[in-house]
């Protein structure tokens, strides 16, 4: 990782979005139940979607590039989870109170301010995951802070929108979504790019996390939480990374997007200083009629095509590495298979190695007026698919004459690093939604929440008070089950230590054991804690209720007395001591939990001894 010093002499520049799910009961424009429970698919919708003018009459950049890959999408239909309006055949009801209010809650804990009307936009997305092609969003707050380390980093906008529908399966030219996920309530968290190096992105990002958690209003679980990283660099343009999951992979996948960006730069000006050009797409298909080359072949054969690009100035430049095991190749070719090819053949790669025979390489430079320096591509496909990944690859190519292209990109966790997906959208995407009105800001309710704002240094200085473990406070803290915690101690009054311990550290250890503790309710914890500090079980016997215990919490009495795990006290475990056969007091407390391990509590027991 590179220093401070570095960042700033490149210009880095880098903010986050973070988009969470809200915890609602309904979705944000329908009455439809927005946990996402197991629900019976009942029909499905087909669809295409094309690029729109925006309010300002242009069409977006992304947009239009998403409508000419012209896919066709298919939405699986839900009976509980999905309706009418997710499938855009019926207008939006009223907005969701319940998540509006949620969302207020969120932006008085960043110090926003709101506006006095709240206004529902529209903002176009033609890549099928919405199947009305728009998102509905609205900005919910402004002018916020967050707080890292000793910094503050300004919070611009807060949004409140509706959740896209959940990917089944994408390809090339079909994508299958669900619309049980379409229309949770979600709010988008952004930051300003004031982030001044990788490692404090994800301190940021974590910091985001924890005071959405620390609402107690958030969904938990794998997808339930995106975020998104904004990176540039001062000779570059901004790219929108997306799908981080793993915070821990942030940093050296940002990290090495910088080195991607840098090293594009300096591609642009070997470039410039070669007065390179990329020519128009030239039909080569009569130079391979006879190839050795199987699948340029058997394309060829099925009224495919072959297309080919003369790069000028571009030799040993699209194998320039920008990333580990990554060229300009790579990049040129991740925009052709969006076309649906499997890539690209280029110059700069070891053409003996595909079977290419010199014959039909000269009469390739020949046929593209090549000249030394030149370089060349080629893509082979379907006609209509190959026309479009000639187009795509030839955009790339131009880009590379500019530096770095305003890109979306997706994370890859594995490989650490970015990978194109679409070019960045600009604002001819947004306008008024005209099917719901706007809502008025209750400002008072706002001031209260302002008030009682959630303070995480406070939170955990409570922590530390009740647990009287610093290490398991600060735990407890970044932990998804701060609010399940927070709700036992409420309800239950039990002993805050033992709950803590029983939620970070015993259901890790179950957790890795195989016990499925995820699929059990907050209810089902409750009772069992209520039935610790009622005195109806001990804590030695909740392990053996977790790993018992279904998701309905009625279960729970039952299978106390299934077990046997009713604990015995009082004049009971008296009797019980005064019949031990030990002859010493810790032969006794041996006997005893021996053999009452689960059912005995082992202070009781001392004090019982003691007295004795």
């Amino acid at each position: 990782m590179h220093d401070e010093k570095y960042y700033k002499d490149i210009g880095f520049m880098c903010g986050l979005e973070i988009h969470q799910r809200l915890a609602t009961k309904e979705k944000l424009f329908c009455r439809c139940n927005a946990m996402l429970e197991k629900d019976a698919q009942i029909a499905e919708i087909n669809r295409r979607q094309r690029a729109v003018a925006g309010e300002l009459g242009k069409v977006d950049t992304a947009t239009e590039f998403e409508s000419h890959r012209q896919r066709s999408f298919t939405y699986q239909v839900f009976r509980n989870t999905s309706c009418l309006v997710d499938a855009d055949e019926e207008p939006p009801h009223e907005l969701n109170n319940e998540a509006l209010e949620v969302a207020m809650k969120i932006t008085a804990s960043f110090g926003a301010k709101i506006p006095d009307e709240i206004e529902p936009m529209r903002k176009e997305v033609v890549d099928g995951s919405d199947p009305s092609a728009f998102q509905r969003t609205m900005l919910i707050g402004y002018s916020g802070t967050l707080k890292v380390g000793k910094k503050e980093i300004n919070v611009p906008s807060i949004f409140l929108e509706e959740e896209s529908s959940g990917i089944v399966s994408v390809d090339a030219n079909k994508g299958v979504y669900s619309l049980n996920r379409f229309g949770i309530p979600l709010v988008e968290v952004d930051t300003d790019p004031e982030i001044s190096n990788p490692n404090e992105a994800k301190e940021a990002a974590e910091r985001i996390g924890l005071m959405l958690r620390l609402t107690g209003n958030v969904q938990r679980g794998i997808g339930s939480i995106r975020q998104d990283v904004n990176v540039s660099i001062k000779e570059g343009t901004r790219v929108e990374i997306k799908g981080f999951q793993d915070l821990g992979t942030m940093p050296d996948i940002i990290e090495n997007e910088v080195e991607r960006q840098v090293n594009l730069v300096k591609i642009r000006d070997m470039l410039k200083k070669r007065k390179a050009g990329v020519s128009e797409p030239f039909d080569v298909t009569d130079i391979f009629a006879k190839t050795e080359i199987k699948l340029i072949r058997k394309n060829i054969s099925e009224s495919g095509k072959v297309y080919a690009l003369r790069l000028k100035g571009f030799e040993q430049i699209i194998g320039y590495e920008i990333n580990p095991g990554r060229r300009l190749g790579s990049e040129i070719s991740d925009y052709a298979k969006l076309a649906g090819v499997g890539g690209i053949i280029h110059s700069d790669e070891d053409l003996d190695a595909y079977g290419f025979s010199n014959k039909e390489i000269m009469e390739l430079r020949q046929r593209l007026g090549m000249k030394p320096g030149d370089a060349f591509l080629l893509v082979s496909g379907k006609k209509d698919i190959c026309e479009s990944a000639i187009k795509y690859a030839k955009t790339r190519a131009e880009l590379a004459l500019t530096g770095v292209p305003g890109e979306v990109r997706g994370a890859d966790s594995k490989l650490l690093i970015t990978r194109f997906q679409r070019p960045l959208p600009g604002g001819s995407r947004m306008y008024p939604e005209t099917d719901t009105t706007p809502v008025l800001a209750d400002r008072n309710y706002y001031n209260d929440l302002l008030l009682d704002r959630i303070d995480a240094d406070a939170i955990l200085k409570k922590l530390k008070k009740e647990i009287k473990n610093n290490q398991l406070a600060e735990q407890m803290l970044w932990s998804p089950q701060i609010s399940l915690y927070d709700r036992i101690i409420y309800v239950t009054h039990a002993d805050p230590a033992v709950v803590a311990s029983i939620l970070l550290e015993k259901l890790k250890e179950l957790k890795r054991s195989g016990v499925d503790v995820d699929s059990i309710s907050e209810e089902a914890f409750v009772e069992i804690f209520q039935s610790y500090k009622t005195g109806i079980i001990t804590k030695a016997a909740m392990e053996v209720i977790i790993k018992s215990v279904p998701k309905r919490a009625a279960e729970v009495a039952e299978i106390i007395k299934r077990h046997n795990l009713k604990r015995i006290s009082g004049k009971e475990l008296e009797n019980i001591a005064a019949n031990a056969k030990g002859e010493s007091r810790q032969d006794k407390i041996t006997e005893i939990m021996s053999k009452y391990r689960l059912t005995v509590d082992g202070s009781e027991l001392l004090g019982i001894l003691d007295k004795k």
